[in-house]
């Protein structure tokens, strides 16, 4: 393995484990002790920039948001793109006509139009509120980085109908993501590595879920979770013990990178 100067994580069932407020401490001990090998750490996750969480003890490099849509260094956008404004009013128009609710998340919150029991166990994933709020118009008015809609695969066509700026992002078979073209963690990643003038070989990736699969492939080393689906595995490099078992803290203590 190249010397690892970068390495992307993603959040839920990755570094944090499903329904806990914070990392476990071998999980912060790992983190930190990378960035003092000279590694730099970054967020690579599904989540609004508003709904990450701030790890106490831990001051990540950079952080990537919104599946990719959003990429911040220093306070510094690398990556920024938005759903264009027509495309919004075509999603809404598509969920309302299949009778599905909607979230809408900006730079500066997450809102929802309604709830159903897809959308509601989703938020409950990552330990978000899923009540409907009058904001939902307000939020229409600022940049749309992503959608969250409760569907299944063979909704997606449905959902994006119309639309030519706009994706779909899944790490859960009930509910997905809806963002930019062309956007993903992949790409975020491959923009991050140009900006700060590092080689591929030079990453490391971790993740568990389908919207990982993209980050995993253009790293120089992706890394499935014990708990990732197979599909993820069948992508990665190698994979470590779940996020359970502290499997980033022993992977990359077995790999001599801490």
């Amino acid at each position: 393995m190249k010397k690892i100067k970068i390495a992307f994580f993603d959040i839920d069932g990755t570094i944090l484990a499903f329904g806990k407020p914070d990392m476990s401490p071998k999980t912060k001990e790992a983190l930190n002790k990378l960035q003092q090998n000279g590694v730099k750490i970054c967020i690579a996750t599904g989540r609004p920039l508003v709904t990450i969480p701030q790890f106490e003890g831990v001051d990540f490099d950079m952080k990537i948001a919104f599946n990719g849509s959003v990429c911040l260094l220093d306070n510094e956008f690398i990556v920024n793109k938005m759903i264009p404004a027509k495309e919004v009013s075509i999603i809404i128009e598509n969920a309302a006509k299949m009778g599905r609710p909607l979230a809408v998340a900006t730079r500066s919150r997450i809102v929802t139009n309604g709830c159903d029991d897809a959308l509601r166990e989703y938020f409950e994933l990552a330990s978000l509120d899923s009540t409907p709020s009058e904001e939902f118009e307000d939020a229409l008015k600022e940049d749309v980085y992503q959608f969250m809609i409760g569907c299944v695969e063979s909704e997606w066509d449905t959902i994006l109908e119309g639309t030519h700026s706009a994706q779909i992002a899944a790490w859960w078979d009930s509910a997905v993501d809806i963002i930019p073209k062309d956007s993903g963690k992949g790409n975020a990643i491959k923009k991050v590595l140009e900006h700060l003038n590092l080689s591929v070989e030079e990453s490391i990736a971790f993740g568990d879920g389908g919207n990982d699969v993209d980050m995993l492939l253009a790293a120089g080393t992706g890394v499935a979770m014990g708990n990732a689906v197979d599909s993820v595995k069948a992508a990665a490099d190698e994979v470590c013990g779940s996020v359970e078992d502290d499997g980033v803290y022993h992977y990359l203590k077995e790999k001599g990178l801490i």
